[in-house]
């Protein structure tokens, strides 16, 4: 964990909070996260009223950094069809790093499993947004059912992070750009 002296002990929680849960999960204790962060009990319950508190604001923080990761880049940028592609490629790309374990988005929803939990809630519009984006560019792309196909983008962009961060599966072979295509000829996508 990369964390700098000067960070304070907020941003230092966060930054503890995203790569505990994400690499061992949402269980993981506040005893932990204090240790990791290098503050104490105290201090992290004036800063937050709970660890779901924490962990909603934690996943709060990465979502810039998840959008710009997937998102395609300028509206300018390559056709609606080279868009969505390129989430899938970006997605390959992670998923043969080391410390990749799928997207934490979907890996706090599947772990929660309340819908009302505040992580659950941030979670869920992460995914929105990539749903969204995926509908936009099938709009513009002139596919025959942009909600129906961005509903399969997602399935296809989950079950690919799933498999893929439980290594099950190897996206370095293009099977979810693959898959994607398959799909995007089907809806008549440009």
């Amino acid at each position: 964990m990369a964390m700098t002296d000067d960070a304070s002990p907020r941003d230092r929680l966060l930054d503890a909070a995203a790569e505990l849960f994400y690499r061992d999960g949402v269980s993981i204790g506040v005893e932990a996260l204090c240790r990791a962060a290098g503050v104490s009990k105290r201090s992290m319950y004036q800063l937050f009223e709970s660890k779901d508190e924490m962990l909603a604001a934690s996943l709060e923080r990465q979502l810039p950094r998840y959008e710009a990761q997937l998102a395609p880049g300028p509206e300018d940028a390559g056709s609606p069809r080279e868009r969505i592609l390129h989430v899938f490629e970006q997605l390959e790309k992670a998923s043969v790093a080391a410390d990749y374990h799928g997207c934490r988005y979907l890996a706090a929803l599947v772990e929660l499993k309340d819908p009302e939990h505040p992580a659950s809630v941030v979670a869920r519009a992460g995914k929105e947004w990539l749903k969204s984006m995926f509908r936009t560019q099938a709009e513009r792309g002139g596919a025959r059912d942009p909600e129906l196909l961005a509903r399969q983008l997602l399935l296809v962009f989950d079950g690919a992070s799933a498999r893929s961060g439980a290594r099950v599966e190897v996206l370095d072979d293009g099977l979810a750009t693959a898959t994607v295509v398959a799909l995007l000829d089907a809806a008549g996508v440009k």
